[in-house]
């Protein structure tokens, strides 16, 4: 068999069909296994619903729908919980960009009438030990039973009614920020049976 002569153009044909079988294989690989992880986003997401709302018999994600974060490019989606056909409360998957590792999401359940029912941390990069905490019942469940309207949504050191986690202030700083954007978002919407969100205004600024 006669040896191709080593040139520019035997190199591009080589890289092209390299690129295209490995164009091809990712493409493979990723019909396979984009089902499976849509499905298991779908089971996270669907738990963290179940745990910050009160009991329901309608599927939140079913219903789910976005609002954009004023000022911002971003969304918030919010999926609401009924039970025989009413309200009985919405949960909003919130972001904060304040954390000592920048970005981290959660899941707020609020009441009909703005009250927190009860929030769950969905991703975070925060320091293991220390900001880590805020996954811990001893942290979050202060926020339970609380309206931002009548509470300063902020750590006690800057003057609002927030216990921060020891030693991670800006952890807890950022959690607040999280839960009052969630809030505020909340305020400005008329839910979809007509009548309106929580009472706007509150001290959470």
């Amino acid at each position: 068999m006669k040896k191709l002569k080593s040139s520019l153009v035997n190199m591009l044909l080589s890289l092209t069909l390299i690129a295209s079988i490995m164009a091809g294989t990712l493409a493979f690989v990723y019909q396979i296994t984009k089902d499976p992880i849509r499905q298991t986003s779908i089971k996270t997401i669907n738990d963290a619903v179940k745990e910050v709302v009160p009991a329901f018999d309608n599927d939140p994600s079913k219903e789910a729908y976005k609002l954009e974060v004023e000022g911002s490019t971003d969304s918030l989606i919010f999926y609401p919980a009924k039970k025989d056909g009413e309200l009985v409360g919405t949960a909003v998957s919130t972001f904060t960009d304040r954390g000592f590792a920048g970005h981290f999401t959660v899941m707020v359940g609020f009441l009909p009438d703005g009250t927190i029912y009860n929030t769950k941390v969905l991703s975070h990069k925060e320091t293991p030990g220390l900001g880590a905490k805020m996954s811990e019942a001893k942290f979050h469940d202060q926020f339970n039973g609380k309206n931002p309207e009548k509470i300063t949504m902020k750590v006690k050191k800057d003057g609002g009614d927030i216990d921060a986690i020891t030693a991670a202030t800006i952890s807890s700083r950022a959690y607040c920020d999280a839960l009052a954007r969630a809030y505020l978002a909340y305020t400005k919407h008329d839910t979809d049976d007509g009548e309106s969100g929580a009472t706007k205004g509150g001290k959470h600024e």
